[in-house]
């Protein structure tokens, strides 16, 4: 029997990771070893970053929103905004509240009248 070898299967394998590693510096963009280093490194990176990017957004949109329900009474906190929000059962979430803070101050106002009222009754 024949005997086959390897090299267009390894060189395709090659090939890919070094396209992976496509802008980076010094050795990790063409020495095959190096570059699957740095690739696999990345995409554990990117793994764990799509969670945390999920996070900060939440933690911006709170951020703005709190800013928001401040600019509009001083005494409200966020906090407070929120359980305003669901004694007066409006359900919209962070990231259109953070929105409609930032664009749209007149409509985001009168939520925030809303929520002020549930609390109040």
């Amino acid at each position: 029997m024949s005997r086959v070898k390897g090299g267009t299967t390894t060189h395709a394998r090659h090939k890919k990771v070094i396209k992976a590693a496509k802008g980076y510096y010094g050795r990790r963009k063409n020495t095959f070893k190096v570059a699957r280093q740095a690739v696999d490194k990345a995409n554990q990176y990117a793994t764990r970053d799509r969670k945390n990017r999920k996070r900060n957004f939440r933690a911006l949109w709170i951020q703005r929103i709190n800013a928001g329900v401040r600019a509009h009474d001083e005494q409200m906190t966020y906090s407070r905004f929120i359980n305003g929000l669901t004694l007066a059962g409006i359900e919209v979430d962070r990231k259109v509240l953070a929105d409609l803070a930032v664009n749209e101050p007149e409509a985001f106002a009168a939520i925030v009248d809303q929520a002020k009222g549930a609390l109040a009754a």
